[in-house]
């Protein structure tokens, strides 16, 4: 870089340096103050502070990191610590923006309890702590300024017996966005902080559980007017709830982990989009069915089942989904299940399909050709995209759909894990099969075809 260059940059003026160092990590923007006289003290008026312990991610291997987190551990939890302290101490800008904390290694709860004041008293606005914490510090649960609070713990206290606990009232009146974990029970301390935020948007919870360590069953309500966006991630057997969900705004939802809870839908009345990710689910297959007809009036759902087989194709009756124009569907484990969905989604403009599986026998079982033809592929579905390995049940719901599918206009298969003969030949039979709609083209998509 030319002097002249150095020059230019340091003509800036200083809410425009002070904005380019905000966009660093605050170790990289205090390091700049070596550079020259003009930059002495200008990463001390950032509107961002991020602060991340962890030094091992610029290891090049798995190894690398493990020595250097077994090695470095205290030196390098006393050397943030002091440069959090200072760094803190010496910002000097009337309100910041941003304050990230991630600290990996063992840090005092004092010296974090002090970090969350002084980042209030600076007027935050939005706070992301990675930390190993036991309660929320008063001045966190009373903060006015505060629009977006992420709290998870990190290291073994994420998965100690105790979790973190929130005793007194909170009020946080600013807050939109809440991003947070808990272990076992949510009643003493996430579902306290959201009861004190009354401009909730965005919501997303984490519930894992302590093997042996709960045994309280209260359902989980969620009564909050103003929230439009919520996430529930929920695991480790967290079995015999009832989650309640009173949320007339509510426009997204995602759910994932474990089914074994019963899902009531009280008030869903704007929900648009729904993303579903299960893992396990319970034997009894009506929490399955409950929660889809609770979902009946998306517009939008994408449901992906992970490692239960028959979590799909059980569902009987299935809800009418009379608004529903997109579906999609990951690693599910009965090809039939796909015209039954069709049947109760007369909307459907646009279907998805990716790593479809039948084992409803040891062999692969006989494709069903449905007796009547769904209504949206007579008027509505345009749209089709298969991501598959080829099975002879899918390659005759391909052929189903392409000799019924009156209005289709796109169908985009892609092949897995198939040599190039194999995608070819594939590739050749559905080309021939007759088209209902005139309008229809078929791309093909896959490792040996590019």
């Amino acid at each position: 870089m030319s002097s002249k260059d150095v020059d230019r940059l340091s003509r800036l003026p200083e809410p425009i340096v002070s904005h380019i160092l905000s966009l660093m990590p605050t170790k990289f923007a205090v390091r700049t103050s070596i550079l020259a006289k003009r930059w002495k003290y200008s990463w001390m008026f950032v509107t961002n502070l991020d602060f991340d312990d962890d030094d091992s991610t610029n290891a090049t291997d798995v190894f690398s990191r493990l020595a250097l987190l077994l090695t470095e551990s205290r030196h390098n939890s006393d050397s943030f610590i002091k440069f959090v302290d200072r760094v803190l101490e010496s910002c000097r800008t009337p309100q910041v923006n941003l304050v990230r904390i991630h600290a990996y290694y063992k840090v005092r709860e004092s010296s974090m309890s002090k970090w969350i004041d002084k980042a209030v008293r600076l007027n935050v606005r939005e706070l992301d702590l990675r930390i190993s914490l036991s309660r929320l510090p008063l001045s966190l649960r009373t903060c006015k300024t505060l629009t977006k609070l992420v709290f998870h713990r990190t290291g073994r206290d994420r998965h100690a017996s105790k979790c973190w606990e929130c005793p007194y009232k909170v009020s946080l009146p600013c807050l939109k966005t809440l991003d947070i974990d808990v272990c076992d029970d949510p009643h003493e301390n996430a579902f306290r902080v959201i009861s004190g935020c009354p401009l909730l948007e965005n919501l997303s919870l984490e519930v894992y559980r302590v093997w042996g360590e709960y045994e309280r069953q209260d359902d989980y309500i969620f009564n909050i007017p103003t929230l439009k966006r919520l996430k529930l991630m929920l695991g480790y057997d967290l079995v015999n709830h009832k989650v309640v969900l009173n949320v007339p705004k509510l426009e997204y939802f995602v759910l994932c982990g474990e089914l074994f809870s019963l899902f009531v839908m009280q008030n869903v009345s704007s929900l648009a989009e729904v993303t579903l990710s299960i893992e396990r689910l319970d034997s009894d297959h009506h929490l399955w069915v409950e929660l889809f007809k609770g979902l009946s009036g998306v517009k939008s759902l994408s449901a992906q089942n992970e490692n239960s087989r028959g979590c799909f194709g059980f569902i009987s009756p299935l809800p009418v989904f009379q608004n529903m124009k997109h579906l999609e569907l990951k690693r599910f484990w009965n090809p039939e299940f796909i015209p039954l969905i069709l049947e109760r989604s007369p909307q459907l403009t646009c279907l998805c399909v990716k790593h479809v599986y039948d084992y409803s026998k040891h062999e692969e079982s006989d494709w069903i050709e449905p007796k009547v033809v769904p209504a949206c592929m007579l008027t509505n579905l345009t749209t089709i995209k298969f991501k598959c390995v080829g099975q002879k049940c899918v390659i005759k719901l391909m052929e189903y759909m392409l000799r019924n599918a009156e209005v289709l206009k796109t169908v985009t298969i892609t092949w897995r894990n198939l040599c190039f003969q194999e995608e070819t030949r594939l590739a050749a039979k559905l080309l021939k099969v007759p088209r209902a709609s005139r309008d229809c083209e078929i791309s093909f998509i896959g490792a040996k075809l590019l």
